[in-house]
């Protein structure tokens, strides 16, 4: 079986580890800060926030942007559904707005409609890679005073026209063990403005500035060494392993005649966190799978129920119709395109997915 993901662990990682366990300093210091420091380098940001999780990071971005009870926050619903939990951790509602079927993305045209005077902010989803259209979502945000918290989960290294991810606003991303970089598990924030730095650091760590000394309610959202280790020769292979993505991806789009493939506009450097074709409904969808599966393809759906659809949040947001991402959940089909793949198994996916 071709998996659909495959984290790549060398010796490097091994001896990473075995160099932390050595020192005996496992929790969070000297590689945590180091794997901070390299991380705001790569994504252009003054700074870096290193956290247990991607889910923790966005939780505490939209808290340290004073996001609570009362407030919404625009969003995607075609996503984890992390990204619609962290606002619902705040005490703050979901708003969910269509999206653009080429790109997966929230679609600007929608954000602006849904603004309310109860709208403190708006969480674009760099979804699979591929950054969301930051120059309208920039100008809405400016017009009416709104935040930017990225979900760029899935999208370090991507850029738009030429600027990182998660540099935008306050970025957020996850460094879980299938991600383009993964420490096995953690998360990253990243900001240019110094309040949102210090009032994340605090968070994190029990709201304290100094050792004992706590100034507000915090949580233990903290990276290990152990996690930031790996994470830090994980950042050394970046630059490697979205080149053989993006030529994975390449070659997927020049031979695959079946099915619709994606396409990335101009001026958008796509890492390809998951290569997503669309078939023709559910009912084929579901034959398309059986047959990739039988043909040794693993498969992914991302994601096959829209978050305003999932039970719990119907609940709390009401019935929405939102067709663009209920026929796309219904639809899409992730493929494997991660840096270990043979030309061999290129080759055969390309065969099997040209028989759908």
């Amino acid at each position: 079986m071709i998996p659909v993901s495959k984290p790549y662990i060398g010796e490097a990682e091994k001896q990473a580890v075995m160099e932390v366990l050595d020192s005996g300093m496992l929790a969070a210091g000297p590689r945590t800060a180091k794997f901070e420091e390299r991380f705001a380098q790569v994504c252009g940001v003054k700074h870096a926030i290193a956290t247990s999780s991607g889910t923790t990071a966005l939780h505490l971005a939209l808290l340290a942007h004073g996001l609570g009870a009362g407030d919404e926050v625009i969003t995607t619903p075609f996503t984890f559904i992390a990204s619609a939990n962290s606002i619902l951790f705040t005490g703050a509602k979901p708003v969910f707005v269509d999206i653009d079927p080429e790109t997966f993305n929230i679609d600007p045209r929608q954000v602006e409609k849904a603004i309310t005077p109860r709208t403190k902010a708006i969480m674009p989803v760099h979804l699979y890679g591929y950054v969301c259209d930051m120059d309208a979502l920039q100008a809405i945000a400016d017009r009416h005073g709104l935040s930017i918290v990225e979900d760029a989960c899935q999208a370090v290294g991507a850029a738009y026209h030429g600027q990182q991810a998660g540099s935008f606003g306050t970025g957020c991303f996850s460094l879980y063990a299938t991600k383009n970089v993964m420490s096995g598990e953690g998360g990253m924030i990243t900001t240019n403005n110094e309040a949102i730095n210090e009032k994340c650091r605090m968070l994190r760590n029990h709201g304290m500035k100094r050792r004992y000394y706590h100034d507000m309610l915090g949580f233990n959202f903290r990276m290990t060494d152990l996690c930031a280790a790996i994470g830090l020769v994980q950042l050394d292979r970046l630059e490697e392993f979205t080149a053989r993505r993006r030529a994975n991806a390449a070659y997927f789009n020049a031979h695959i005649e079946s099915v619709i493939t994606p396409k990335v506009k101009a001026g958008y450097d796509h890492v390809w966190h998951q290569y997503t074709i669309r078939v023709d409904g559910k009912r084929d969808r579901d034959a398309a799978l059986k047959q990739l599966s039988e043909a040794g393809i693993g498969t992914g759906i991302f994601y096959p129920v829209p978050a305003h659809q999932q039970e719990y949040m119907r609940e709390i947001v009401g019935e929405v119709s939102l067709p663009v991402a209920e026929q796309l959940a219904q639809e899409v089909i992730s493929l494997p395109v991660h840096p270990q793949l043979s030309q061999d198994d290129l080759e055969t996916i390309v065969r099997e997915v040209n028989k759908l």
